[in-house]
């Protein structure tokens, strides 16, 4: 009979016919006054598991909920179903929160969210007495778990709430992302009585997971959304400056695109997600703060535009996409910085060390799937507790159809380096190692004097360390826990190491490079390539700045293979951003299109008899530039090192320069750059969490006095400071102090 008026329920108030899968026995627990604890993925249907038996139950059940745009959601959403409900959070006015403590105490709703914070109050205390309540429902109950990825101090105030009451209701807690350690600490947490627990599964078999890196984002995501123009979208990004970015420039694509982040007020926030719920956004840009409890089905796909800092938030994240069980695509764009991105942030949250930590390593974990060449739909399931989930066959990875090579002789320098270097230092510092870097910390540490220092000199630093985290991936390595991990061997890694285990991969780009150096015919010294050079030559000499500055060679080899003839064309080379193609765009595409011009007639423009190439687009632009202001000059090396650093963001170049012991002459002469200009990079690389060698760059027989200084002056004007100091205390030195003492904002 009360199965009979659940499905009578579920089709009259929700128009279903039948249950998820899960829900049926949940619900049933429930009203059987079971203490529950729920895990169903995003899009799962956790909401009809308490607001279906808060409508067969006598009086008014609390749901508690710890997002206020969540709560207004799924009030309006059950208002426009015809069922009473009410929310009590800070965005009611005072009058607004009295009239609904009267209609609840009245009895008039058949649910009440609250936020956690307003239950310790004198007021919710009273209001309490004089209901009857015969429910408590706790919604993204992960936030009471200090393993969780989204603790709450609040939350922990629930137990001690529920026991004080005086006719203790049964409890329900819901989650769609807990990892079995973050299971039993909610269950714990909350003082559940035995409770029902169910797991429905985490896979979300109509998700299509792709991970993308080393490619123009901007591209891809114009690209993505123009190619989807009747679908619903939604675009995460870690910060309110890069969602105010990127929906500019969709907006100026004619795309209806709305933002979602912290620094728009209540009433902005309100009508973006309304609009974007109604369709008149098609695509939505935001921080993770949007998406919490909205039941929009045909999302169609969620694109991370960088690394979340954790498996849960991106899962969650992810699986706001097809909620109506329809195929969608998740893509996540990858670029190594947003490890520092995420750390940073992870600073700026929390002080207390033992919640840094959890964090941290969650952060790594999340690294690890960017990285991973395995199942993705795997390993995210296997990350919840859940095995023997068979490959998706649809991922990223899973179609990836690169040939696997045997690494095995790579894996075992690897993993022989980082055995002698006894666990103490990181994965960075054991690529530099592999590499043959002259780094500072090397010398000091004599690691140069480990026989395999410089077993990888051929390889990019990039791609030592890719090959490293591989590993880690595999289970060969593990990286420590903390704030500063280290890397250290596994018992996997003996067999491998002693010849009995041979390690496989998926043949990388630059694998393939290395491999057919040599062998096949390159763009290099073709005439189209040599022109292009010329012209980079030219054209650098006019601006007073070294050639690399314009293209790198590998740019310059890649245009003169794909022989771009419109501006599209030319963007989808690496290393040809906006910016470049806008600048030397035309000059480019008239030279290639002379180029092709002339090998079509078989009289090509570029050979007049002698071996020099004379495009006529280059003569012209050598009549202007026949007397330059200034060449800079950059050695061969100089620029191979430059051209190595190119896919890290300019700041982390300056980072990464310094640590090879190059001075800040050295690298703002290299870069064409001023020393400002290096000394700023460097600042923001310690805002954004990266190690400094303070000393090399404040005195330190003058930081105690900088210090003082500044607090008694004020930082608002340096030169009132730097007047106020010794001679020898430069601007530097003061503004370093600063970043280091956190006694001024930023520095850009």
């Amino acid at each position: 009979m009360i199965q009979e008026e659940v499905l009578r329920t579920l089709k009259q108030v929700y128009g279903y016919d039948s249950f998820r899968k899960g829900q049926s026995d949940i619900i049933a627990g429930v009203l059987e006054g079971k203490d529950t604890l729920a895990i169903l993925p995003t899009g799962g249907g956790k909401s009809i598991c308490y607001q279906l038996p808060a409508l067969l139950l006598p009086g008014t059940t609390i749901v508690v909920s710890p997002l206020i745009s969540l709560m207004k959601d799924q009030v309006d959403a059950l208002n426009r179903l015809g069922v009473s409900a009410a929310y009590l959070n800070s965005s009611l006015s005072a009058e607004s929160y009295r009239e609904v403590v009267r209609q609840t105490a009245q009895g008039v709703y058949k649910l009440l969210y609250v936020a956690p914070e307003r239950l310790d109050s004198t007021m919710f205390d009273s209001l309490s007495s004089q209901m009857h309540i015969p429910l408590i429902a706790i919604d993204e109950a992960h936030c009471v778990s200090q393993w969780g990825h989204d603790f709450r101090p609040s939350y922990r105030q629930l137990a001690g709430w529920i026991g004080r009451l005086e006719n203790r209701p049964p409890v329900a807690a819901f989650t769609a992302t807990a990892t079995p350690e973050v299971s039993e600490d909610i269950a714990a947490m909350l003082g559940l009585r035995k409770p029902n627990i169910f797991v429905t599964g985490f896979a979300r078999t109509n998700l299509t997971l792709s991970v993308v890196t080393g490619t123009d984002k901007r591209k891809f995501l114009r690209d993505f959304v123009t190619q989807r123009p009747d679908q619903s979208g939604i675009v995460y990004t870690a910060t309110r400056k890069e969602a105010e970015e990127v929906s500019e420039d969709l907006m100026k694509l004619g795309i209806a695109t709305g933002k979602y982040h912290g620094g728009l007020n209540d009433g902005e926030r309100g009508d973006a997600q309304e609009k974007f719920r109604f369709d008149e956004y098609r695509v939505m840009v935001a921080t993770n703060a949007f998406g919490m409890g909205i039941d929009k089905p045909n999302v169609r796909y969620v694109i991370h535009w960088q690394m979340p800092g954790d498996v849960e938030s991106y899962y969650q994240e992810a699986g706001r996409a097809g909620r109506d069980g329809e195929e969608s695509d998740c893509v996540l764009l990858f670029e190594p910085q947003d490890v520092q991105v995420q750390r940073f942030l992870i600073d700026r949250s929390t002080t207390d060390p033992e919640r840094k930590s959890i964090q941290l390593n969650k952060l790594y974990t999340m690294m690890h799937y960017s990285r991973s060449e395995k199942c993705l739909l795997q390993y995210i399931v296997r990350y919840f507790g859940e095995a023997d989930v068979p490959e998706c066959g649809k991922c990223s990875n899973c179609l990836d159809q690169s040939a696997m090579i045997d690494t095995t002789e790579d894996a075992r320098k690897a993993l022989s380096c980082v055995g002698r270097m006894k666990g103490r230092f990181g994965i960075s510092l054991a690529a530099k190692v592999l590499k043959g870097s002259r780094e500072k910390r090397i010398l000091e540490f004599g690691l140069d004097r480990l026989s395999t220092y410089g077993l990888m000199r051929s390889w990019a630093e990039k791609e030592i360390t890719d090959l490293l985290y591989y590993l880690v991936a595999e289970g060969y390595l593990r990286i420590s826990e903390g704030e500063y991990p280290t890397v250290s061997l596994t018992a996997e890694a003996l067999p491998v190491l002693e010849g009995k285990l041979t390690v496989h991969r998926r043949q990388s780009s630059a694998a393939k490079r290395r491999e057919t150096a040599g062998t096949n015919v390159s763009a290099a010294n073709t005439p189209l390539f040599e022109a292009l050079r010329e012209w980079r030559r030219v054209t650098a000499a006019r601006e007073s700045v070294p050639p690399f500055m314009l293209f790198f060679d590998a740019a310059l080899r890649e245009i003169a293979d794909r022989q771009p003839i419109t501006t599209e064309q030319l963007l989808g080379v690496k290393g040809v951003g906006e910016a470049k193609a806008r600048k030397y765009g035309s000059d480019v595409i008239a030279i290639v299109r002379e180029f092709k011009e002339g090998a079509s007639s078989g009289a090509s423009s570029f050979s007049n008899g002698d071996s020099s190439p004379q495009p006529t687009a280059v003569v012209q632009v050598s009549k202007v530039a026949a007397e330059p202001k200034v060449q800079v000059l950059v050695s061969h090396e100089d620029a191979a090192e430059l051209a190595e650093l190119e896919s890290l963001p300019s700041h982390m170049q300056t980072l990464t320069l310094i640590g090879r012991g190059k001075s800040l002459a050295d690298i703002a002469g290299m870069r064409g750059m001023s020393r400002v200009t290096i000394e700023n990079h460097l600042l923001r690389c310690a805002q954004e969490g990266e190690e400094l060698e303070w000393a090399m760059f404040i005195p330190e027989q003058y930081e105690a006095l900088i210090v003082e200084t500044i607090q008694q002056i004020g930082s608002d004007k340096l030169k009132p400071i730097k007047e106020a100091l010794p001679d020898d205390v430069d601007y530097f030195a003061i503004k370093a102090v600063m970043v280091k003492h956190r006694l001024t904002p930023s520095y850009e």
